[in-house]
């Protein structure tokens, strides 16, 4: 016969002050969440299902599974639920006009000249944001294959990663995309109502998990660095150290593009310049950067 663990009701587990603080602290340490007191209900509603899910009946003791060897799948689950994976080609369509007109150029030469040239979409979600890019890049850039020329996209949920890296879409969803650009890189598939990205997008990009709030395993430089609305979940403080390694991780003159309810504080702001709507320029200074990448 096959058994499914019984409903859980609303309010039918009970959920304690101690039960949430002790996930937030679990949140905080693992992936730089800041989970305000005023987001109990929202984190009782939403995990309540992965306790159903997992057959586990009280806050605690899921609790004690989180921290187990053996479940980071279950931390992952975490981050899903805790998170919102919101995004849309083109979303904020101003910092697509803002790589168009002041960095592409700039990268167009660069790479001609044989520099290396790399973008990051942080916090990429889906994958919509990084394929944007791919497609703004080819736009003006036909030929940035045969250079050394490469978007990294990354993300703290493996299954989201996966479904980037797959870049399949619904008509709904590729609804911010032009005419002309669904023409050029978007193809439909026989599962209905499905379109995929062309090959020649996902041969630009690069898809790999990573933790912001953890060390990074690359010390290169970026062009541009797309990270928005992933800063709104961590505190003050996370948020000016992960301004600073951004801006570690910048070329001079590179640019960093964050979310439109955010904005760079901290030390980042001695090497940031606004040019344009939550838009900043690195502003080269090299006795600046050895400090700062020393630290």
């Amino acid at each position: 016969m096959n058994f499914s663990p019984p409903e859980i009701k609303q309010g039918e587990i009970p959920f304690s002050d101690d039960d949430f603080r002790s996930l937030a602290n679990l949140a905080k340490l693992q992936f730089g969440l800041n989970l305000a007191e005023s987001k109990k209900p929202l984190v009782y509603s939403r995990l309540s299902k992965r306790l159903k899910a997992r057959g586990v009946f009280s806050f605690p003791e899921y609790i004690s599974l989180l921290v187990k060897p053996g479940e980071e799948n279950e931390k992952f689950e975490l981050i899903s639920a805790l998170t919102t994976n919101v995004t849309s080609f083109f979303r904020e369509i101003h910092h697509f006009k803002t790589l168009e007109e002041e960095i592409i150029p700039d990268i167009i030469e660069n790479a001609k000249n044989g520099r290396r040239v790399r973008l990051w979409s942080a916090g990429c979600s889906a994958g919509p944001e990084p394929y944007s890019l791919a497609m703004t890049l080819l736009k003006a850039f036909p030929e940035a294959k045969e250079y050394d020329v490469r978007i990294l996209a990354t993300d703290i949920d493996p299954k989201i990663i996966e479904r980037a890296r797959i870049g399949r879409y619904t008509a709904e969803e590729i609804d911010g995309i032009s005419p002309d650009f669904r023409s050029k890189w978007i193809n439909k598939i026989a599962e209905k109502n499905s379109f995929e990205v062309s090959s020649n997008l996902k041969k630009l990009i690069t898809f790999n998990e990573l933790n912001l709030v953890s060390e990074w395993p690359f010390s290169g430089s970026f062009d541009a660095i797309f990270c928005r609305n992933v800063a709104i979940y961590f505190d003050q403080e996370t948020q000016q150290k992960l301004w600073q390694k951004f801006c570690n991780h910048l070329t001079s003159n590179g640019v960093l593009f964050i979310g439109h309810s955010e904005r760079v504080t901290g030390s980042a702001t001695r090497q940031l310049e606004g040019i344009g709507i939550t838009s900043y320029r690195k502003v080269s200074n090299s006795a600046e950067d050895c400090k700062n990448r020393r630290e």
